[in-house]
């Protein structure tokens, strides 16, 4: 049996128990309900051997018979049932699809099981960490999002794609990158440079970074997609290639590289597998604008909600470590923040042939 049979499953067996569990207790006359963990920032810790976070054992009760539940509890369901169909089908669907399957008017009334997707997104997120089910192991994907370079092999669903010969458009990540679909053939690689913007890659990879530094070179359109975040730590801990991360130099690009690193508070069940705890930031640093000698045109004077947003981050526990409180210190200090395209300033090709590598060989990043 292949790994993606087995997996199959043992999520068609969660489901089926989630739905015997329900049926037991109308049989028993009892109120039916579900018990979901919370997941919010006061359910989760910091689990410092790991260095991920980690959701916590607090749950919420979803009833049927309870006028502000009973909504939640029908759509929880109608979602499983789909999920289950998709499995036994062997088929997959979006995220989208599925919203649209599962919408419809009730019987004998004027209501819809879903009124907007808004609603659908979070039931699947519900029920991945109810059943302990990636939503990959659903079934369901996202769009594709992020894409990818790289001197190495990889087998995608059967296909064999080279990522030396992608062109300026790269390789399309996927939402669903488990073993089984996406495989790793063969690599010359001795990283993986994650960047957060697509424009920024773009620039690497016309000027053959990857190529020139033996890395894979890999983006995520801004915040890292689930799928993107797997494959990281996949490439991690399959081929034990070290990760590194290039943000802007704002809250939200240090915020973007931890969960990258620790995973994050709203996906903190699923840390374990899709958090790279060994990766590493390389910038754009706070103390980059010194040491490399930025054109003070380039800097952005920072905003109360970017000097909110850093002091919170000074308190998350997997920022306390002295090299983070420092580099969050001295953005609100200096009262500026960087994007990292501020970097052409000093010329079109600076971040490929000077930038990075002088960062990589004086090791100037932080973990």
């Amino acid at each position: 049996m292949s790994k993606t049979d087995e997996r199959d499953r043992a999520t068609l067996e969660k489901i089926r128990m989630l739905a015997m569990q329900a049926l037991a207790d109308v049989r028993a006359g009892k109120n039916p309900q579900l018990s979901i963990p919370v997941r919010a920032l006061s359910n989760v810790s910091f689990d410092t051997d790991a260095r991920i976070i980690r959701l916590g054992d607090n749950k919420q009760h979803r009833a049927f018979f309870h006028y502000k539940q009973a909504r939640l509890f029908m759509q929880t369901f109608l979602i499983a049932e789909r999920c289950k169909k998709l499995i036994e089908a062997g088929a997959t669907t979006s995220i989208r699809d599925i919203y649209y399957d599962a919408k419809h008017t009730i019987a004998g009334s004027k209501e819809n099981t879903f009124d907007d997707q808004s609603e659908s997104d979070p039931i699947i997120e519900d029920l991945e960490v109810t059943i302990d089910a990636l939503r990959e192991e659903l079934h369901l994907r996202a769009e594709n999002r992020g894409a990818m370079v790289g001197p190495m092999t990889i087998v995608d669903t059967g296909d064999t794609i080279d990522l030396r010969r992608m062109g300026s458009g790269g390789w399309s990540v996927p939402s669903i990158v488990e073993d089984g679909r996406i495989s790793f053939r063969k690599h010359e690689a001795e990283y993986v440079l994650f960047v957060e913007k697509g424009a920024v890659w773009s620039r690497l990879n016309e000027d053959k970074y990857w190529q020139t530094h033996k890395c894979v070179l890999i983006h995520g359109g801004g915040m890292a997609a689930r799928g993107t975040r797997r494959l990281l730590r996949r490439m991690n801990e399959e081929l034990n290639l070290p990760v590194y991360v290039i943000t802007d130099n704002d809250p939200w690009g240090f915020y973007i590289y931890s969960v990258i690193k620790q995973g994050s508070i709203n996906l903190a069940y699923e840390s374990m597998r899709m958090a790279v705890p060994q990766a590493r930031f390389l910038g754009v640093s706070s103390f980059d604008p010194d040491r490399f000698d930025f054109p003070r045109s380039v800097a952005i004077a920072t905003e109360d909600e970017d000097k909110r947003r850093a002091e919170q981050l000074l308190k998350y526990e997997w920022f306390q470590s002295k090299g983070w409180q420092a580099e969050i210190k001295q953005m609100i200090k200096a009262e500026k923040k960087y994007e990292i395209e501020a970097l052409s300033a000093k010329g079109i090709r600076y971040i490929t042939q000077e930038y990075i590598p002088q960062k990589m060989e004086k090791r100037l990043w932080l973990d």
